[in-house]
């Protein structure tokens, strides 16, 4: 049985109010918030893993976006309790926050493991020590991930995405890695961005970032590596770097122009990037040639601002340690390199070399994309 025992409750967007029960009564120290929409595969095992935390009381509620399969029956079957709200990740989490009791929320994706019996207790403990020691209640946790495979190979790939998981820079925050905060402090941020059917994870996390601080806490949550396996490592990797760099510019025109640039777990496939390629032709053309000169500029601003990365992969390449904390080529990036090209004409020149880079990886796409066909 699960800590929150009791009776199945749903709730849509009027909340109901069942017959008092034992999950009622208890004093959850935590509320787990879990989005699904056809997660009836992945769910079982999560609100297992939750019901055999010890030294802690839960309220566990599935936040579920109008799941076409047993979802809600798997929830019901645990005796959790179950949101129902229009589909978008962040109306979902935001809808079942409102039910929640407990001070402290855990946003947890339905493909993440927990991988020990003590772990939200001791992630709990850390976050209120943080806080304490910070005197700042700003202040929220995450944990490193390692990816659950069903097939070998990008295992360098695969560790450099785990070692960056610990990390606290920007960008480096998303919702697979578990989101633990205050009730309060979430009410505060105004929760989930609901404009978008993705990134609402990243833009409270950069909202957070900039008024307080991120930890890393102990432990390590699972996440299934099934969509870097069905759309392709590489090119989820370029995806994502393009759906950020649009994101730091604000613009909205590339997430409304293609529907594959997020798809539902079950509904991805292998990405098709010569779309995307067209559709960034498509909105410079019709912006403007000083337009188009600008998010050029802005967008080599961005490469450069993240060149870091590369920085750190030479880390992850000679450190095989588990901890990864020899990070002497990071450090050579952020007092040496960074401070060095900081200046507008290297932006300019990461601009050519990104453009270079944008129209050789269009034609290669192209060609391959179409003889795939």
């Amino acid at each position: 049985m699960l800590a929150t025992t009791g009776s199945d409750r749903i709730h849509d967007n009027s909340i109901q109010h069942p017959s008092r029960s034992f999950m009622e009564s208890a004093e959850a120290r935590l509320a787990v918030i879990i989005p699904t929409l056809n997660e009836s595969d992945s769910l079982g095992a999560l609100l297992d893993q939750l019901g055999q935390q010890r030294n802690i009381d839960l309220q566990i509620i599935v936040a579920d976006g109008g799941s076409g399969d047993g979802t809600a029956t798997v929830a019901s079957s645990r005796c959790v309790e179950l949101s129902r709200s229009e589909p978008g990740r962040g109306r979902q989490m935001n809808q079942a926050a409102k039910l929640a009791r407990a001070p402290f929320l855990l946003f947890l994706h339905a493909d993440s493991r927990l991988t020990a019996d003590d772990q939200l207790i001791r992630a709990l403990q850390a976050l209120e020590e943080s806080i304490d020691a910070l005197e700042c209640d700003r202040v929220a946790g995450h944990f490193a991930l390692h990816f659950r495979r069903s097939r070998s190979g990008n295992g360098l790939a695969y560790r450099y995405y785990e070692r960056k998981s610990t990390l606290n820079r920007a960008e480096c925050t998303n919702g697979d890695q578990g989101f633990l905060l205050s009730r309060h402090l979430f009410e505060e941020l105004g929760g989930f961005d609901e404009s978008l059917w993705f990134l609402e994870d990243q833009r409270l996390a950069e909202r957070l970032r900039q008024s307080g601080r991120w930890i890393t806490l102990p432990g390590v949550l699972e996440t299934s590596a099934r969509r870097f396996e069905k759309e392709g490592l590489g090119r989820r990797m370029i995806l994502s770097a393009l759906i950020m760099n649009f994101h730091s510019m604000e613009l909205e025109a590339f997430f409304h122009g293609a529907d594959c640039i997020y798809r539902n777990q079950d509904r991805t496939g292998r990405l098709q990037l010569a779309p995307i390629f067209a559709l960034i032709h498509r909105l410079n053309r019709e912006a403007g040639l000083r337009a188009t000169h600008q998010r050029w500029r802005a967008t080599g601003h961005y490469v450069l601002g993240h060149a870091w990365q590369l920085f750190f992969f030479l880390d992850v390449l000679i450190d095989r340690g588990s901890t990864g904390s020899r990070q002497p080529f990071l450090r050579l990036h952020d007092h040496i390199f960074r401070p060095l090209t900081n200046f507008a004409p290297f932006d300019y020149l990461t601009a050519a070399l990104t453009w270079i880079w944008y129209r050789v990886s269009w034609a290669r796409f192209a060609f391959v994309e179409r003889h795939r066909r």
